[in-house]
């Protein structure tokens, strides 16, 4: 009874990681991770039942760390696109109190 126990604990904690979360698995949103969202999906179709027991969970660890380095990349994207933007703002500003002392 305790490895019945132990096996459905098991069963159950896979099933709660299967069920996080993540961003819809649009191939054009995410072109950095197309060759594993198609895996994915290819898994999930192949293994209807199974991907509940932990078949796709490999292929869903690496799909999160996709993510994960996609977002990071964008971030740095906008961070960078972000402090363009402010150079010019105070640029444009201080010219407009130059004019405006004048």
């Amino acid at each position: 009874m305790i490895v019945h126990t132990s096996l459905v604990y098991n069963l159950v904690i896979k099933f709660f990681c299967l069920l996080e979360m993540h961003p819809p698995l649009t191939l054009h949103r995410h072109p950095m991770c197309a060759d594993i969202i198609e895996q994915f999906q290819k898994c999930h179709a192949d293994h209807p039942i199974s991907k509940f027991f932990g078949e796709c969970t490999e292929l869903k660890v690496k799909l999160d760390r996709c993510f994960r380095q996609e977002k990071a990349l964008k971030r740095k994207a906008n961070f960078e696109e972000s402090k363009k933007l402010k150079e010019r703002l105070q640029a444009y500003r201080k010219e407009m109190n130059e004019k405006s002392q004048d």
